[in-house]
């Protein structure tokens, strides 16, 4: 087992570290989902950044205006971006929607969509969880009735990311109400501007708004908007190109919170303000192998995916250590902090710009976004472990 990387992808590591430096300052740095406009601002500009110099979509083939650089590169381009805290570069058009559209996409879809999406210039976001339906997708309710050469919708969704900056959406909704809960799902492109669409923001813990709840009131979507087949969504959403999907985005967001941590301690220590007992040594070491654990794990799932394997527990083990190890370093970089470690980011007593307050707040989700931890101990019961189900 080689950990090293060649040379070419040792100095792009280094020609991406120069340019996160210079290009993200620390003000917008961790506020991923920008919750205020002038942080969102922000976030467009750094994305079209990234469109003008090619990176916005390292994993692409060529053909669609992708670099192809390969899995690897694609990994470390996002393990920096996670180091960095950068804005999500691209969302889930570049990750999700594009790719699915290359896959399933007509070719008049293709010509609509993706030049808006690797220009860094449409924003995109999912429809698919529903109050109702969480961890159990396939019981989306969302109804869409074939009418002439429309779909009409009925029905709401939740959770949806920056639904109130997104032209698109990319909607799930059940066509066939009489087939098993697996069938009858179909997918479509909807235009956030359709009337008929309206949206209740939901604010996060952290005092963000970075989710919606959307309701669909007698939207009328075109047929040709229907992405793939209809009443095979189901099988349609989880078609993408083999795409980077190892996790390592949070790992290294977390190596930086506890590089953040380790330096202020050093500071504290060396400012004899406070003596760094062994207990807190030992907490913080146990935090920072923990993390290189899950990092490995990440290097792993990618490559696996280098060299033609579909990694499936693996990708679920990474998330699960991901979520739990967030949760831990965040607990541990509060309470090693102190009562400064629980001040908001606008107060002139925060140690740390309030990251770890606010790192706290939204980890707490860490274990439910994304595919809930019971979902990924399934994954791994049953898949990797050989384990039968209940």
């Amino acid at each position: 087992m080689d950990f090293d990387f060649s040379a070419e992808e040792q100095a792009w590591r280094v020609e991406l570290r120069e340019f996160f430096s210079s290009e993200l300052p620390d003000e917008f740095a961790g506020d991923s989902d920008g919750g205020s406009d002038r942080h969102w601002e922000f976030s467009r500009s750094f994305t079209k950044r990234l469109a003008e110099k090619g990176w916005l979509a390292i994993g692409w083939p060529k053909e669609y205006g992708g670099m192809g650089a390969g899995h690897i590169n694609q990994m470390i381009f996002n393990e920096e971006v996670g180091y960095f805290r950068a804005p999500d570069p691209g969302g889930i058009g570049i990750r999700f929607i594009g790719p699915a559209l290359m896959v399933l996409g007509t070719e008049e879809q293709k010509q609509q969509y993706l030049p808006g999406i690797i220009a860094g210039e449409d924003v995109w976001c999912q429809g698919f969880s529903e109050p109702g339906s969480g961890s159990d997708l396939a019981s989306l309710q969302t109804r869409a009735v074939a009418e002439g050469d429309h779909f009409v919708v009925n029905g709401s969704k939740i959770w949806t990311s920056h639904a109130h900056r997104a032209n698109y959406g990319y909607l799930a909704v059940r066509t066939d109400p009489e087939a098993p809960k697996h069938r009858g799902i179909t997918l479509m492109a909807l235009d956030m501007q359709t009337p008929g669409v309206s949206l209740r923001p939901l604010i996060d813990m952290a005092g963000h708004h970075p989710f919606n709840e959307t309701f669909l009131e007698d939207v009328r979507i075109p047929r040709e908007s229907v992405i793939g087949e209809i009443d095979r969504g189901w099988y349609a959403m989880a078609t993408t190109l083999d795409f980077e999907r190892s996790g390592i985005r949070g790992v290294s967001s977390t190596r930086r919170v506890l590089q953040l941590l380790l330096d202020s301690l050093q500071k504290t220590q060396a400012d004899d303000t406070r003596v760094v007992l062994d207990a807190t040594r030992h907490t913080l070491a146990d935090r920072v192998i923990e993390n290189e654990v899950n990092r490995l794990m990440a290097y792993l799932v990618v490559s696996m995916q280098a060299h033609g394997l579909v990694p499936n527990h693996e990708a679920s083990t990474t998330k699960l250590l991901g979520a739990d190890i967030s949760q831990r370093v965040s607990n541990t970089a509060v309470k090693m902090y102190g009562l400064y470690g629980q001040l908001h980011p606008d107060s002139a007593w925060t140690v740390d710009r309030g990251e770890s307050s606010q790192h706290y707040l939204r980890s707490v989700s860490a274990s439910i976004a994304g595919g809930t931890n019971e979902i990924q101990r399934n994954v791994i019961a049953t898949r990797g472990l050989g384990l039968p189900r209940s």
